[in-house]
């Protein structure tokens, strides 16, 4: 396994499967690896605020048996106050792992490359946010048994969590389409490589504008935010522009019939998904909340080859 963890494709297909394989087991044992870090110091340097990945990290941290430790984005100043480089060559000096939330995703490069006894894992930047895709796909494993030939249906904005979807789709074989405004398709250099990743493992991966069509036989229906962080001035206008790629029961009906709906959080409820829709039967947002303990711990555990 590589080093550091910045991307979902810096994962292999049967790394990937690994990987949900002993977060699955970890989770049927939470206590069972608990010596695994022993030992281990992590840092969670933190740009963005944080609910799910702060706590996860720390507790996941915890409960294999290492120790961590959180700072915010004023206290250390990535790229401002010092250079990632530096940032990266003092902490190896004292810490195996840092976890970083921030913006550019150029500065956690910056950090991995630095740094060659530092493990760098990516918390969320504005390019990708792996760990969540992790966690997502060990809920649609959990629920569905297998992952090969399932139907995932993005609708909303190419972001983040859409990258880092398309990337887990392609390495496990799952179909994935995805349904944007114009103007908001996922990148085109993400796309090509998922795409190229999707060739070895049959997956099919469709872009377009239809939300209607994206849906249409979805095993699972995904949505985000429309405005991520540090888009806040856009969002009155996204909020226009996206209105007819909302999540509500309208869109799910048309979908399998047994189709699970799926959001990252947190949510702006009626904006982007529906209360009606968020808080279904059919949800498994809150399953994908606790999987990110999960997924994590497994996470660390095989970088640090402790499983």
């Amino acid at each position: 396994m590589n080093k550091d963890f910045l991307q979902v494709s810096d994962l292999g297909s049967a790394e990937f499967s690994a990987l949900l394989e002993l977060a699955a087991a970890m989770k049927r044992d939470r206590g069972g690896w608990a010596g695994a870090l022993a030992g281990a110091q992590a840092v969670l340097l933190f740009d963005k605020p944080s609910l799910r990945t702060r706590v996860t990290f720390e507790v996941g941290v915890r409960e294999l048996g290492g120790d961590a430790m959180s700072l915010g984005g004023q206290e250390v100043g990535l790229g401002v106050r010092e250079l990632a480089e530096d940032i990266a060559r003092n902490l190896e000096r004292w810490v195996g792992i840092v976890v970083v939330r921030t913006f550019a995703h150029a500065q956690l490069e910056r950090l991995a490359a630095a740094a060659p006894r530092l493990h760098v894992v990516n918390a969320l930047t504005d390019e990708h946010h792996p760990c969540q895709a992790l966690a997502d796909f060990l809920t649609l494993a959990q629920r569905w048994g297998s992952l090969r030939g399932r139907r995932l249906a993005y609708v909303g904005d190419g972001n983040n969590v859409c990258h880092s979807l398309l990337q887990a789709a392609a390495l496990s074989g799952v179909h994935m389409t995805v349904a944007t405004p114009r103007g908001y398709a996922p990148a085109a250099d993400v796309v090509a490589g998922a795409r190229a990743a999707a060739r070895r493992s049959k997956a099919r991966l469709e872009l377009g504008h239809d939300p209607v069509a994206a849906v249409r036989g979805a095993d699972a229906v995904y949505t985000d935010v429309w405005a991520s962080m540090g888009q806040e001035k856009e969002a009155a206008r996204r909020k226009r522009l996206f209105k007819r790629f909302q999540v509500n029961r309208v869109l799910i009906e048309k979908a399998s019939s047994d189709v699970l709906v799926m959001h990252c959080l947190p949510a702006h409820r009626n904006e982007e998904i529906t209360d009606e829709a968020l808080d279904s039967p059919r949800s498994v947002v809150f399953d994908q909340a606790e999987n990110r303990l999960h997924a994590q711990k497994a996470l660390l555990a095989m970088l640090l080859g402790a499983a």
